[in-house]
């Protein structure tokens, strides 16, 4: 397989009015202060992040910067998958078709691609991220420190809208209470969220949101279908790929999935002293005495502990678990994160994100990911 890592930009997508009507009057018929804070829910392959985008856009026609958080760990915007993030971004969207990668402010590595496997800690995430928000960049108290701005925000949501993942929705509506939740209906009605305030008890009141239900954009301006279902196995793997083509210069000669794996074949990983850091599994219980062996060749959260009772620990980064030699106590660990920031990783998320098996399976290359480099721990 050797496709190109990053995926060609498309033509200009076709922003329907309705859309248009709907961005314009949430961006310049809502107040500056307190800045509007805009969820966008709906069923999967309705347009939610195709529309976040073009929001995003008409925001930065009022705005200089955006504030966007991103509760898809499937299919995220900025970041690779398995993560929830809070990212400021003070850039138009070029291409409305194609997510990007960006550093985030925040962020928590979840370290899977579905909230389903635990809804309390996916919902914490997601808390926290809005609790940061509010803190440092909505409802800014006057005698705080003046290069404070209040930015409008924008929530982008999994297309999990069924049993569990609608009930972590409400719950994520309840708790944030925007000022606009954009609902995106598509033809299927039975795949639809329930009409109207959904997320209200009868006997709650609307308050101050203000409810939006679009359409998808099925058609662009010449008829043809513009929401093409993806392969999101293969959308995740090209994201992670992306995200360590980063551990190389731009301008190095890397354009094809095999010259990447090459590249990383023969990367210098970083040296961590096993006795630096903690290790937490996430979803799962891994006996002690395979610890090790479990780490070997899986992508891992790059996180600084949490001092808080919470355990919430900000993340920086992934990397790739190269190989562990107990006998010296080292890690080894390739990823794009700087030095500096490293130098505050003290412990290592293990989920179900796993590296490509395209990286690993290169003709003419030989895996460092496989090796048997993991000494016995006795």
């Amino acid at each position: 397989m050797s496709s190109l890592l990053e995926l060609e930009n498309s033509p200009n997508i076709f922003i329907p009015e309705e859309w248009s009507e709907a961005a314009e009057s949430i961006v310049f018929d809502s107040p500056t202060s307190p800045p509007p804070v805009v969820l966008i829910c709906g069923a999967k392959n309705c347009g939610k992040s195709t529309f976040s985008r073009h929001l995003l856009n008409v925001f930065l026609q009022r705005y200089k910067k955006v504030v966007y958080l991103d509760s898809d760990v499937g299919q995220p915007e900025f970041t690779p998958p398995g993560f929830l993030s809070l990212t400021v971004v003070d850039k138009l969207t070029p291409d409305l078709s194609t997510p990007c990668l960006k550093t985030p402010e925040r962020c928590f590595f979840f370290g899977d691609v579905s909230s389903k496997r635990d809804p309390t800690a996916y919902l914490s995430y997601a808390s926290r991220l809005y609790d940061y928000y509010r803190k440092e960049y909505h409802s800014i108290n006057k005698t705080q420190e003046l290069a404070k701005i209040e930015l409008p925000l924008i929530i982008n949501t999994p297309g999990w809208v069924k049993g569990v993942g609608y009930e972590i929705l409400v719950d994520m509506l309840k708790y944030i209470a925007p000022s606009y939740v954009v609902k995106i209906n598509i033809s299927a009605e039975s795949k639809n969220l329930p009409a109207g305030e959904f997320w209200l008890e009868e006997e709650e009141d609307f308050g101050s949101t203000n409810l939006i239900e679009i359409r998808s954009a099925r058609q662009d301006a010449f008829n043809r279908s513009i929401l093409v279902q993806k392969d999101a196995s293969l959308m995740r793997d090209l994201r992670i790929m992306a995200y360590f083509r980063q551990c190389f210069p731009k301008d190095c000669s890397i354009t094809t999935i095999k010259e990447l794996a090459h590249a990383l074949a023969s990367h210098p990983p970083y040296q961590v002293p096993i006795s630096s850091i903690k290790i937490r599994h996430l979803h799962c219980q891994v006996p002690s005495d395979q610890i090790f062996y479990s780490l070997n060749a899986t992508i891992v959260g790059l996180a600084e502990s949490s001092k808080t009772s919470e355990n919430l620990s900000w993340c920086v980064g992934l990397g790739i678990v190269r190989g562990i030699d107990t006998s010296k106590g080292l890690l080894y660990v390739i990823t794009p994160i700087p030095h500096g920031t490293l130098e505050k990783v003290d412990l290592l998320l293990q989920g179900f994100i796993q590296i490509p098996s395209c990286l690993l399976q290169v003709k003419g290359c030989i895996s460092p990911y496989m090796s048997a480099n993991i000494l016995p721990t006795s």
